[in-house]
């Protein structure tokens, strides 16, 4: 055989090629059985590692990249600037790298990875659906931060965020107790793998808990498009709602960006909030507070957030614990968009 490779050595071993680096490096988030395979067979096929890459990759690198999916939507505001305060309070070098809808963010993770030898990564927003194997290809510790994957634990990541189903479920289930039994959503497509699903779920089980039953012809679904969770996607929603006059009573928008434009449609058609129609959000904005009239809503813990998705990355880049997977939970927020109808 020619001269052996890392890449030969991880295709033997059928793992990936951050794999085997973890292995030769002594690093965490490999399994002992893995390593001793992999250790097996670099000392079978007489692997020799290319010490000068190696501590070419490990010069010291002060950079952690921001990724965000989703950058329109003003809930991730106040988490950025949280998040950029503290890199540079602790002297590394901030980037901020957008992901349109249709991109893929690993793949933006593994070129600019290759680019800026990153120390860390943080992804915000979309969604991880990945396979393992993908994932291995990202060789420096991240955190999903707003976002979950329930799969692949023995992975060296960590996750911060609010449950969103659970969540969810608590705002419709408030509905409900108001005795609205004729609640609409306006949810993102049907082939949303993010929030906009786990929203929908909430909603459903909120629906079957209080044995209301479902009616699909309650669900307007978003345009879909980087701007999903604006506004005009959530008036243009609410006026399809209301032209098809569906009978609801109140309605649920995934966001608080969407129950804005929903009220918006809403008053402009002659109705009233609450008295015709009761709304209710998701997120907590600030705009949502000083809306006229204010939004009912959950409000996600964002300080926390941003607080804990450094601390976690960062204990990660300094080795002083294992990866953790941090679940806080949202607040629900009584406004004045939403109405008692056992009164």
């Amino acid at each position: 055989m020619d001269k052996i490779t890392i890449k030969d050595i991880a295709k033997i071993c059928g793992v990936g090629v951050s794999t085997v680096s973890r292995a030769i490096n002594n690093e965490a988030g490999i399994n002992e059985e893995t390593k001793n395979k992999i250790l097996q067979a670099i000392r079978e096929y007489n692997y020799i590692p290319n010490n000068s890459a190696r501590n070419l990759k490990r010069q010291v690198s002060r950079t952690i990249a921001v990724l965000i999916k989703g950058i329109n939507n003003p809930f991730f505001s106040p988490i950025i600037t949280a998040i950029e305060k503290e890199i540079k309070k602790r002297k590394y070098t901030f980037i901020l790298q957008r992901v349109d809808e249709n991109q893929d963010e690993i793949d933006v993770a593994i070129e600019l990875e290759k680019e800026k030898r990153l120390k860390g990564i943080i992804f915000l927003g979309g969604y991880f659906s990945h396979s393992k194997e993908k994932l291995e290809k990202l060789t420096v510790p991240f955190v999903l931060s707003t976002v979950r994957m329930s799969q692949f634990q023995d992975l060296n990541y960590s996750s911060v965020a609010v449950d969103d189903l659970k969540e969810s479920y608590k705002i419709v289930d408030y509905l409900c107790k108001l005795g609205h039994n004729k609640i609409a959503i306006l949810s993102a497509t049907e082939d949303d793998e993010s929030i906009g699903r786990l929203r929908l779920e909430g909603y459903l089980k909120a629906l079957s808990d209080n044995q209301i039953e479902f009616d699909e012809n309650l669900v307007y679904y978003l345009q879909s498009g980087n701007d999903r969770y604006s506004m005009e996607s959530g008036y243009l929603a609410a006026k399809e709602l209301l032209a098809a006059q569906c009978g609801c009573t109140a309605i649920f928008a995934i966001t608080d960006n969407i129950a804005i434009g929903a009220c918006r449609a809403i008053l402009e058609s002659g109705k009233k909030i609450p008295e015709d129609y009761s709304v209710a959000g998701y997120d907590g904005l600030e705009l949502s507070r000083f809306y006229s009239p204010s939004i009912t809503t959950i409000r996600q813990p964002v300080e926390e957030i941003a607080t804990e998705t450094l601390k976690v990355l960062f204990d990660m880049i300094n080795k002083k614990g294992k990866p953790v997977h941090k679940v806080f939970p949202g607040e629900l927020i009584i406004g004045e968009s939403t109405r008692n109808l056992k009164l």
